[in-house]
């Protein structure tokens, strides 16, 4: 009886000792508690606690986590009405004061970014809101971290995620983008439009130079034909004076080597005479010494015709 007390006693002491032995996993902590006041924050590692005297009082997530809230309806500076949800980024960094910094902290970081983000949206115009994210997840983050910091949490960023106007509101927005695309669309063919008629005007003025410079060059090339069918002519017809005056000259010699006589001197003179009258001259006056000359001349041709 007394062994079975003793067994039954070593069982209890077993279980109550394996019950007690706690693990804490990567990226976990515990909130150790002795008699309901803080004793120790238990990292990674094998950790014992005390029956009946030390209680896990809040396991925490160090990871980092993500809030996605649903769309919250806020006012913008304009009394727009519109429909906002935010996405926040936070990392618990401090387990006790998270534990006992504020009650149900989820639900507090909620309530605080549902009001920071009303008052950074009230001091926002429309159109403001819809162009200045950057603005809106900037300011949050900053007004965030520094209220979650007393509660052993880093918020890490925030996003708007969307923002969605009323309905007449996207209507208006919808047609108004229609409009500025059609301007755009039209500016854009205006602008094509003008290059187009720069750029004929710039090849018609091409060819227009093109063609006077080829205008120019064949005047050119007509005047220097021109100019060596003149000098070609000249130095023709200066040749053939050269060969006439040469074949002159050569009859002279040969009649001056032949020691002519005085009537063949006066029948030169007398063809002389005719080619200056060349046939057009109507008088010709002959001098008296070649008369006679000219008679005999007359009187041989006769002869020579009769026989």
């Amino acid at each position: 009886m007394e062994f079975i007390i003793i067994g039954i006693v070593l069982v209890i002491l077993f279980i109550l000792i394996i019950s007690n032995i706690v693990v804490v996993q990567q990226s976990k902590a515990m909130v150790i508690e002795r008699l309901g006041a803080f004793q120790a924050v238990w990292g990674v590692g094998l950790h014992v606690k005390i029956p009946f005297i030390d209680r896990i009082a809040r396991r925490v997530n160090l990871k980092e986590q993500v809030l996605d809230y649903p769309p919250q309806p806020v006012i913008t500076k304009d009394n727009v009405t519109m429909q906002i949800d935010t996405v926040v980024y936070f990392q618990i960094t401090d387990p006790k004061l998270y534990c006992y910094g504020v009650e149900q902290p989820m639900t507090a970081m909620e309530t605080l970014t549902a009001t920071t983000l009303r008052n950074i949206i009230g001091d926002l115009e429309l159109d403001q809101t819809l162009t200045s994210r950057d603005v809106i997840n900037t300011r949050m983050r900053s007004i965030l971290d520094e209220v979650t910091d007393p509660w052993g949490i880093k918020v890490n960023r925030v996003e708007v995620k969307n923002i969605l106007p009323p309905q007449d509101i996207q209507s208006s927005m919808e047609k108004q983008m229609k409009a500025e695309r059609d301007r755009r669309q039209a500016i854009t063919q205006a602008e094509g439009q003008k290059k187009s008629a720069i750029l004929i005007a710039e090849g018609e003025r091409e060819a227009a130079v093109l063609r006077a410079d080829a205008e120019k060059q064949a005047a050119i090339l007509r005047a220097e034909a021109e100019k060596q069918s003149a000098i070609l002519k000249a130095d023709g017809e200066a040749q053939a004076i050269r060969t006439v005056q040469q074949a002159l000259a050569d009859s002279l010699a040969m009649l001056n080597q032949n020691a002519p006589s005085e009537q063949v001197i006066k029948l030169k003179g007398i063809e002389a005479m005719e080619k200056v009258a060349d046939g057009k001259a109507t008088k010709i006056i002959i001098p008296s010494q070649m008369q006679g000359l000219a008679a005999l001349a007359t009187g041989l041709t006769e002869t020579i015709k009769e026989q």
